[in-house]
């Protein structure tokens, strides 16, 4: 009997661990560059080779921020948002978002998963900034709770993986400009990213084609040159860039390994901070467990989040 109620007692504690709230980025009705539609959010699991199936967002319009904080005895004080990535086509929510969620809140970090917006010219007004719009809303309300989730306002950062590490990236590089309404002036600049196999560049030699078309293809699937450059990440690079975490595995055959070192390169000619932890095999999409690696970039990628606040 002793021992049923032990393993109820840590059932409950590990639930109650992991539990995570979800709240809407936007009040009804206020979401900015939002067409009317009759249209409702989408999600669909699907089978994925040796793993399990992974749960995939297939349409995004009311964005949604899923909250992990950890044990207030093991809190860092320090808090990141997850961009999942998926190609600006979907959002691979589970597989590049909760995981990681979990692995941080265990770290003592809070960790926020951003279901943001996928481009779709008939939902949004200029399809290209809905997804930037949405990093920069979760930035700001990550922020403007922070005391109340117990996070320091200096601490919050971005991460991201594939077309997700290029969102972040974008929020990285584009937080001079707030792209919604921020009457309070709220920071939108993260004070740090992490990167994990990102899209960085929309070059024609470098990019991932299907989320550069999805971004900022128009409707006769022209890609315009002054989006080109503008959502180009190497080229926004500047010294306020934040300091960066990058991961990749150099055999990616969907993101070349270029991307992660132009963004490297870039972040070394303005001085700013970059780690970077490369795996010689793990293809792409490898999320935060390689089976070809006996170490983990995320175990990494803590110890140098922790680090850069000593």
């Amino acid at each position: 009997m002793l021992r049923c109620f032990a393993f109820l007692l840590l059932l409950f504690l590990s639930l109650k661990f992991q539990a995570q709230t979800t709240i809407p980025l936007y009040e009804k009705g206020k979401i900015p560059n939002a067409r009317p539609t009759a249209l409702r959010d989408s999600a669909a699991w699907f089978p994925m080779g040796q793993r399990d199936s992974i749960l995939l967002t297939l349409r995004v319009v009311e964005p949604k921020l899923s909250i992990y904080l950890p044990e207030k005895k093991h809190a860092t004080g320090m808090g990141v948002i997850i961009c999942p990535g998926g190609g600006y086509a979907v959002l691979a929510i589970n597989w590049e978002g909760h995981s990681f969620a979990k692995k941080l809140q265990a770290q003592g970090i809070a960790a926020f998963v951003l279901e943001y917006r996928l481009p779709n010219a008939e939902l949004f007004d200029q399809k290209q900034f809905a997804p930037l719009q949405d990093a920069q809303r979760a930035l700001q309300i990550v922020r403007e709770n922070a005391r109340k989730w117990g996070l320091k306002s200096d601490k919050i950062g971005i991460m991201g993986s594939s077309a997700g590490g290029h969102l972040a990236a974008t929020a990285g590089t584009h937080f001079d400009k707030a792209y919604i309404p921020n009457p309070g002036n709220i920071n939108l600049r993260p004070d740090f990213m992490v990167l994990n196999y990102p899209v960085i560049s929309f070059a024609d030699s470098l990019t991932h084609g299907g989320s550069r078309s999805k971004l900022i293809g128009d409707a006769n699937g022209q890609i315009p040159e002054a989006e080109k450059i503008l959502f180009s990440n190497e080229l926004q690079v500047n010294a306020q860039t934040p300091p960066t975490f990058i991961t990749h595995a150099v055999d990616d055959d969907a993101v070349p390994v270029q991307n992660s070192l132009l963004f490297m390169a870039a972040l070394h000619q303005h001085r700013v901070p970059v780690a970077s932890f490369f795996y010689a095999r793990g293809g792409h999409g490898y999320a935060d467990d390689n089976p070809f690696a006996a170490l983990e970039w995320m175990d990494a990628a803590v110890a140098w989040m922790r680090a850069l606040f000593v």
